[in-house]
């Protein structure tokens, strides 16, 4: 990959110029929010008669911008009065009330290595019916999605404890009730009614209980969107680092392209030898097993607003292995509104978990549609925040939606067959084969651990999660056997 590795370098300055300021898609004019702020949007005001949802330390509101993050603060839910009210009291939330649109939500909490041991609910308004939906229950354990212990990512000092997101579509009202259980609790809760239970030792709740609630933005900029004033210098940071993003895939395609097409086998072996210029002569007289290329969306195409992210690239050696999630983000989304859904998780993750960028390297919709994920190139061993311990040496692949009890898709499980046959491809690795990566310390394998792995492998076997779901887990060696024929094994 060396070859490729220098390639693109030295058209980044020339790009940052070329790039519009306004990518077609997107909330590119968003200016960061920090975590804790109270952010507010150009949207419609909540439904006439609803009360008013004024929060004492709520910060003060950004300019009126695509995409933003409402950060409220929890309150003790507890009525008995001879049980604490404070931060670690065993129920907090949000009673109901009226707010700015948002599509997906989320818990935060001070410290990413404290966990939230209890059930997450919340109901939330539909605005453009204002019929409130039922209790849904958000995923708590998410810890296991995260970057490697001691790396600059996980020692930033932004880094703060999550749920996984919950996507709920456009809603402008919302509800939060959580409790704390004993840890032996959670596993069977989500079998029991919505009243209250009695749960001795409970453990307490983490401190610094936000709900997050993301509007992704439009999927183009407001009419009339300006770059004079204030702004100005805002947006030619965001243009330069678009320009930076678009311009480490300009090896497969057109510069600001919204899509890197596909090609077919003989265009995909071709472009093999050309990223793989610098390698010795007798690995380029071999036979490259390797996938045609499929259509991937790129961060343009999505929309993704690269002022949020860290600006830079960090990368790993190569790819050896693919871990598979799923988003534990919910299965109610149309294909359509994927786009907005991949800006939510981008902005949750860098905004409200404060990471350097959205945690995967890709992401496939249930329609068997591929989007870049976490920038710096997709045919690069970009350095992901996918899989605790074993973001090295490996890539991050999540499939949208919720596979404890739904099966994915076949138009997903074949999109991972084919990416992975690309990539893996890339690499010359064989994804029915095996592989050995070194643990970075997880809660399944032990630091400095080599560890054998299937190549194509689901979350669970590096960490002890559900992840991705153990309907998706099950379609994994059906995936295997498909990117194996993909590459002509």
């Amino acid at each position: 990959m060396r070859g490729f590795l220098a390639s693109s370098i030295g058209v980044t300055c020339a790009a940052a110029l070329a790039l519009p300021l306004t990518p077609p898609a997107v909330a590119a004019t968003a200016r960061p929010v920090p975590t804790t702020e109270a952010a507010t949007t150009a949207r419609p005001a909540p439904h006439a008669g609803t009360p008013d949802t004024a929060v004492a330390d709520r910060r003060a509101a950004e300019p009126p911008a695509p995409g933003s993050t409402q950060s409220l603060p929890l309150e003790s839910l507890t009525r008995n009065r001879a049980t604490p009210t404070g931060p670690g009291a065993p129920e907090q939330g949000l009673t109901r009330r009226a707010v700015r649109h948002f599509s997906l939500v989320g818990i935060v909490w001070d410290d990413p290595e404290a966990e939230l041991h209890g059930r997450v609910q919340v109901r939330t308004r539909a605005a453009g019916t204002g019929t409130w939906s039922g209790w849904q229950d958000v995923e708590t354990h998410n810890a296991d999605h995260a970057a490697d212990r001691g790396t600059p990512e996980s020692t930033s000092g932004r880094v703060r404890g999550a749920t996984a997101p919950l996507w709920v579509g456009d809603s402008d009202g919302v509800e939060l009730r959580v409790r704390s259980e004993p840890e032996s609790a959670e596993a069977d809760s989500a079998h029991h009614g919505t009243g209250a239970r009695n749960l001795p030792a409970a453990s307490p709740l983490p401190s610094g209980l936000r709900l997050e609630l993301v509007d992704p933005g439009d999927d183009a900029p407001p009419p009339g969107a300006s770059a004079d004033g204030p702004r100005t210098a805002a947006l030619a940071g965001e243009a330069s680092a678009a320009a930076e993003a678009s311009a480490v895939n300009a090896d497969l395609a057109p510069f600001g392209a919204a899509e890197i097409p596909a090609l077919n086998r003989a265009e995909t072996e071709r472009e093999f030898f050309a990223l793989n210029a610098g390698e010795p002569a007798e690995q380029q007289q071999a036979r490259p097993y390797v996938g045609p290329r499929p259509r991937i969306v790129t961060r343009r195409g999505w929309g993704a607003n690269e002022g949020l992210r860290e600006r830079g690239f960090r990368y790993t050696k190569k790819v050896r292995a693919a871990f598979v999630h799923h988003t534990a983000s919910g299965n109610n989304y149309r294909c359509s509104q994927v786009p907005s859904l991949i800006r939510s998780i981008y902005r949750y993750h860098v905004k409200s978990m404060g990471w350097r960028d959205i945690g995967y390297n890709f992401v496939i919709d249930k329609c068997g549609k591929i989007y870049e994920g976490r920038a710096g190139g997709v045919a690069r061993p970009v350095l992901g925040a996918h899989t605790l311990g074993f973001n090295n040496n490996s890539m991050g692949i999540a499939v949208l939606g919720s596979y404890d009890t739904k099966k994915p898709s076949k138009a997903a499980v074949k999109a991972v067959a084919r990416l992975t046959a690309w990539k893996l491809g890339l690499y010359r690795v064989n994804p029915k084969g095996k592989t050995y990566l070194k643990s970075a310390g997880s809660n399944l394998h032990r630091k400095g651990k080599k560890v054998r792995l299937n190549v194509i492998s689901g979350h669970r076997d590096g960490f002890i999660t559900e992840c991705p779901g153990r309907k998706l887990y099950n379609k994994l060696g059906s995936a295997r056997s498909k990117a194996a024929r993909y590459q002509g094994r």
